[in-house]
């Protein structure tokens, strides 16, 4: 039977991994193998080793350098426990050229008697020289004169309560019962050079003569195999769930002919003209929501881009169809300074109509909830913005079609699931996502390969530069005289805490602090403003109100303001501790000034550390935000610093990351990957599935939110 006409199957669990009997709890050692994610066969054989070790040959010490890796064969000819500076074993070994001490802090009775004064052993360790001579520290020891292996000694990512030597059991005999076929169809354009059984036994079992480089930058042919192999099963799930969508059914979201339309009516109210980008983008959505297949799109634009206006038009096409829409936000601010600017451009044309703007948030009082809810589940709110409690089980909605979710990154499967959860039976809502992060052209290829993607790549008239500046904190006061000139121009003034969640009332201890010293330096007259997360959300409320209103001229914040607060008045951006904070993030704060006609700037204040240095990453971060003001140049800058798997947030909350692929260096295998991918389920699709089962088990179903 040939490869690609066998039935599909999945991988059994490893015994292992498995109760050993129906009913039966877990070992130890299979429970924290479930927490490695090693349950299946081949979950074991791809779970390859971090490093290695090389124990296939036996060294002089005498050759050996400081600070260098060597396994020697010894005689014992000392053994003593001290108490010098706390208790410890110490053991001098010499193996006939040189002496050697060998230090261990935990030991047991049983090493005192393998190291007993004249045994031969073979220990291996790091050689370190010293004042007292030469030590290795906490060396693995066996029995001399046993047989050499023939491959280097594989070191595996493990946690608590799962030995090395218990893990490299495990996986070997995991490697050696998985099912691992050819899945690549024989008329693909590219077929490397190594299959998978030999690609995997090589990299669990090195040759010890392997040129080390290879395995460690992964351009060894049998790494090769592996990323292929990878990157085709992502790009593989993510074509099979566009497929998927495109089978379901959505509303057809086409305004009645002859009707002057919500989009039009609302277009001639906003106080500004659309960018060529808005427009272009509302043409996009035009047509996916005049479909029957349900949208599935990506709304990518830089700070200050103008997605919600571009949101707005999508909300009007649909409620002009006779539907509603929804728009889910991560935090409260966010989501009131959407309900603020739709409620002035939509509310009254909804009103005419007699629909309304619904708000729901868990802050609510349970009257208002319930009103707003009975305004939903009736159909009179035709828009209904909050947080989540829009999706909450006591949301009702009457017909909805649109869901727009805001800041989609922070928002996990689980919820986008519950909110397309609410549309009518048998129909899925168009869904739009939104995103201030742009998203590097590798990651849209890979990660996003099942959404359609718009960009918004023009700012609107009238934005201003901000100039950004690095300065250290023990300038701290040349800052507060900035602050007093921008108030002295009536302009007002952010200042950013940081605030990190395993010190977090240390952290808004600062902020108070910060707040007070700002209020002294500055004086009487100018109103200094805290906002920070525990605060209850009518007291933030109003403090935003204030600062709005100008009221209040220079606001004290914790990151609560990063994304979506509109003050065009605000000219200065002080973010504290600078060095504390992501990329992207210190760009959507950098984003909340700029937004008037004022000239505007960013000081983004450092901390050294004690040795006067800022680390390495943060200092990559720092220097970016000074060089580029460009989203897409910060967003490249950042997947290169932190990896996909911290960009991308929750998002991909459990699904599959790359765990071998590094799209930085691995684009042609992306590019083929790509391309054999719509094929394959064409032509191959029980190979396709089995390639999907092997690599990703039933992570896939994560692609399909």
């Amino acid at each position: 039977m040939p490869a690609d006409s066998q039935p599909a199957s999945r991988e059994k669990p490893s015994p292992a991994a498995a109760p050993a009997a129906p009913g039966a709890g877990l070992s130890a050692v299979q429970r924290a193998l479930r927490k490695l994610g090693l349950v299946r066969d081949i979950d074991f054989a791809l779970y390859l080793p971090m490093r290695y070790e090389d124990e296939t040959r036996v060294v002089r010490l005498s050759d050996v350098r400081d600070g260098e890796m060597a396994q020697i064969e010894v005689a014992v000819t000392s053994n003593e426990v001290v108490f010098r500076p706390r208790r410890q074993l110490i053991v001098t070994v010499d193996d006939g050229s040189d002496t050697c001490q060998l230090r261990f802090f935990n030991f047991y009775p049983s090493q005192q008697k393998q190291l007993a004064v004249g045994a031969r052993v073979r220990v291996r360790g790091e050689v370190r020289g010293g004042f007292l001579g030469r030590t290795m520290m906490h060396p693995t020891v066996k029995a001399a004169g046993t047989e050499l292996p023939e491959a280097l000694t594989p070191v595996y990512s493990t946690i608590a309560g799962l030995a090395q030597p218990a893990l490299r059991r495990e996986v070997r005999s995991g490697l050696a019962r998985a099912r691992l076929d050819e899945t690549l169809p024989a008329a693909s354009d590219w077929q490397p050079a190594w299959d998978l059984r030999r690609s995997l036994n090589f990299l669990h079992y090195p040759a010890p003569d392997v040129a080390m480089a290879t395995l460690e930058d992964h351009s060894h042919p049998a790494w090769q195999r592996i990323k292929a192999e990878e990157l085709l099963a992502q790009q593989l799930s993510q074509m099979q769930a566009r497929n998927e969508r495109a089978a379901q059914r959505a509303p057809v979201l086409a305004r009645e002919a002859g009707k002057e339309s919500l989009a039009e009516q609302l277009l001639a109210v906003l106080p500004f003209a659309l960018t060529g980008a808005q427009r272009r983008v509302g043409e996009e959505i035009g047509r996916d929501l005049a479909r029957e297949v349900p949208m599935h799109r990506l709304l990518q634009g830089d700070v200050g881009s103008g997605k919600t206006v571009v949101a707005a038009l999508a909300a009007a096409l649909c409620i002009d169809a006779g539907h509603q829409c929804a728009l889910m936000a991560p935090t409260e601010i966010l989501a009131s300074q959407h309900f603020g600017k739709l409620v002035d451009w939509l509310d009254p044309l909804l009103r005419s109509r007699g629909l309304r703007v619904a708000w729901l948030t868990g802050s609510q009082k349970k009257k208002e909830r319930d009103e707003m809810s009975a305004a939903v589940e009736s159909g009179e709110a035709a828009l209904v913005i909050g947080t989540h409690a829009v999706i909450s089980e006591k949301v009702r909605f009457k017909k909805l079609a649109l869901a727009i979710i805001d800041e989609q990154h922070r928002f996990g499967v689980a919820q986008r699931l519950a909110l397309r959860g609410k549309a009518d039976a048998g129909l899925e809502p168009h869904l739009l996502m939104m995103s201030a992060t742009p998203i590097p052209r590798t990651l849209a290829m890979s990660y996003y390969a099942d959404l359609d993607v718009s960009t918004l790549d023009e700012l609107p008239p009238g934005r201003t530069p901000v100039v950004t500046k690095l300065v250290a904190d023990h300038r701290r006061d040349e800052v507060v005289e900035r602050i007093q000139a921008q108030l002295q121009q009536g302009r007002q003034v952010y200042w950013v805490c940081p605030l990190i969640e395993e010190s977090e009332a240390v952290d808004l201890r600062n902020a108070t602090t910060t707040r007070d010293e700002l209020a002294d330096a500055l004086g009487e007259a100018v109103g200094v403003g805290l906002l920070h997360s525990r605060m209850p959300t009518a007291e933030k409320q109003s403090v935003m109100a204030e600062f709005s209103a100008g009221r209040l001229h220079v606001l004290v914040s914790t990151t609560v303001i990063e994304v979506g607060v509109d003050v065009p008045n605000a000219s200065l951006m002080v973010i504290e501790h600078a060095e504390r904070f992501g990329l992207s993030q210190l760009h959507q704060l950098r984003g909340r000034v700029g937004r008037g006609a004022a000239a505007s700037a960013c000081v983004l204040l450092y901390s050294a550390n004690e040795g006067g240095r800022v680390g390495e990453a943060a200092r990559a971060r720092l220097r970016a935000m000074a060089e580029t003001s460009d989203g897409f140049e910060i967003a490249r800058r950042d997947l290169e610093i932190r990896g996909p798997g911290e960009f991308l947030g929750a998002r991909q909350s459990g699904a599959p990351l790359l765990r071998f692929a590094d799209l930085a260096t691995d684009t042609h295998l992306l590019d083929w990957a790509r391309e054999l991918a719509p094929r394959m389920l064409a032509e191959h699709p029980q190979l396709a599935q089995r390639h999907i089962d092997r690599w990703l088990g039933t992570r896939a179903e994560y692609l399909k939110a």
